[in-house]
């Protein structure tokens, strides 16, 4: 077991504020609800867990959260600064200066090395760290030059997350990053996530399906049809090696 670090959120500067956020989606006839009054705080260097089965409502709330969708009613803030009716010119901004995306599937360019396919947020990003840096901190230091077809799965989800960190984002959002992997594969790509977290003070928030990744998070959010049905906080984070399922 590994330390939490003592995180107390009530005292914590709130990094987003989300308050009764729905989203409803209209196909054909029928009206579909994503989100039901969702009420939320992320706070700034903590790690979520977003727990919850398919249809949960939790890819909808991190969409939101990353400026990438809007609610239907509610509101939601960044930093004190309102993301509801902000225009596609400001979102633009927000997500390529403060949010690092990292889905189930890599999205890495076939045609550029590891190296490269970093490069490209790191030349458009402010504040950036180098490619090589980044993917030292995901271990692949010896694969800058590599093609996306001679890493395997968990590289490539690697150097997806090397991306998303390079620019030094405030948050990190990541979409079931395990999903697509075995269990030893996804550990280790859970470890590089809890690193840039402990090592970056990147508040990081990762959706799952799998309640056995819980056990690395400060909180667990439990999500079920739209709604939040339980909030836990762990007194000590698990180490991603640890976990097992």
């Amino acid at each position: 077991m590994v330390s939490a670090g003592a995180k107390d959120v009530a005292v914590r500067e709130a990094l987003f504020e989300a308050r009764g956020l729905s989203k409803t989606y209209v196909v054909g006839e029928v009206v579909v609800s994503a989100l039901a009054g969702v009420d939320l705080d992320l706070f700034r260097g903590e790690l979520v867990v977003l727990l919850g089965p398919s249809g949960s409502g939790k890819s909808t709330l991190l969409n939101i959260l990353g400026g990438l969708d809007v609610p239907t009613h509610g509101r939601v803030r960044f930093l004190h600064h309102d993301l509801t009716n902000a225009g596609e010119e400001i979102l633009t901004r927000f997500r390529r200066e403060h949010v690092g995306f990292v889905f189930q599937f890599y999205n890495l360019i076939p045609s550029l090395t590891a190296r490269e396919n970093v490069a490209l947020v790191t030349e458009i990003a402010a504040r950036s760290m180098p490619p090589d840096e980044a993917l030292g901190l995901v271990g692949l230091a010896d694969r800058l030059d590599h093609f996306p077809a001679q890493l395997s799965g968990g590289e490539q989800q690697r150097v997806a997350i090397a991306r998303a960190v390079a620019k030094r984002p405030d948050v990190l959002l990541c979409d079931e990053p395990t999903g697509a992997l075995d269990c030893e594969t996804g550990k280790r790509v859970l470890e590089v996530l809890s690193r840039a977290n402990q090592e970056l003070g990147t508040t990081t928030a990762v959706i799952t399906h799998n309640a056995a990744i819980a056990g690395m998070a400060d909180r667990v959010i439990r999500m079920r049809s739209g709604s939040i049905t339980g909030i836990q906080v762990n007194e000590q984070r698990v180490h991603p090696a640890e976990l097992e399922w």
